[in-house]
């Protein structure tokens, strides 16, 4: 599968987030991590230990194999199985996903693509279930999404009791509207942050905004 922009957004941008916590948190769950990606881009960032769970068996040994070869392997951990039956027996200080909930888009046809872009494995419902199980009393949990699914997104976290802190809305430009939101839940009610993100600056390039987030991760930023 390949590497998408809103991925590594997301991924930088809970590494930044990670490491203005006080204090960073110490162990994370990566649920449908894929090949990792999410994993790598905040572990470049912090020395949390952090349990990366996928259900695809190929995508599982790609993630291993990325572990392995990265210089973060002994704090990374690729774990094969379902995340509706996972557990460690710990509570997690934080819990990120870039899930397969793109609700009305058409598939592909092809089944792994398929499976990680459409909730066919995994409901929202169940998501936050599986985190109100996991997460610690203190703790975050980070989704990526849809930009047209954050009202229904915020009434499951509601029905939870969970409660907003973050919100980043992100464009392909200022002239584009908003096509994905990273948002940020916990268990306590604090004042919400609101951000926005565009991507590129007119026909200039990557804005800066965008380069100043992955210019850590690019090689050529």
């Amino acid at each position: 599968m390949k590497v998408g922009t809103d991925a590594c957004i997301f991924g930088a941008y809970m590494a930044a987030y990670c490491t203005q916590r006080k204090p960073p948190p110490a162990h994370l769950l990566d649920i449908g991590t894929g090949t990792g990606l999410l994993s790598m881009l905040i572990a470049q960032q912090i020395t949390a230990r952090i349990d990366a769970v996928e259900m695809d068996a190929g995508a599982f040994k790609q993630a291993k194999e990325n572990f392995r070869q990265s210089p973060f392997a002994g704090r990374l951990n690729a774990c094969h199985g379902d995340i509706l039956h996972f557990s460690t027996g710990e509570k997690y200080d934080g819990i990120i996903t870039n899930p397969p909930f793109y609700e009305g888009d058409l598939k592909s046809g092809n089944k792994k693509k398929d499976a990680a872009r459409h909730e066919d494995t995994l409901t929202l419902e169940q998501l936050f279930s599986v985190v109100d199980g996991l997460l610690a009393p203190g703790g975050f949990f980070a989704v990526l999404l849809p930009y047209q699914r954050i009202g229904y997104v915020q009434q499951l976290a509601e029905a939870g009791r969970f409660f907003l802190w973050e919100e980043l809305l992100i464009q392909h430009s200022a002239a584009h509207p908003f096509s994905r939101a990273v948002l940020i839940f916990g268990r306590q009610w604090q004042a919400v942050v609101k951000r926005q993100l565009a991507i590129t600056h007119n026909k200039s390039g990557y804005s800066p905004a965008f380069t100043a987030l992955l210019k850590e991760y690019y090689l050529k930023l």
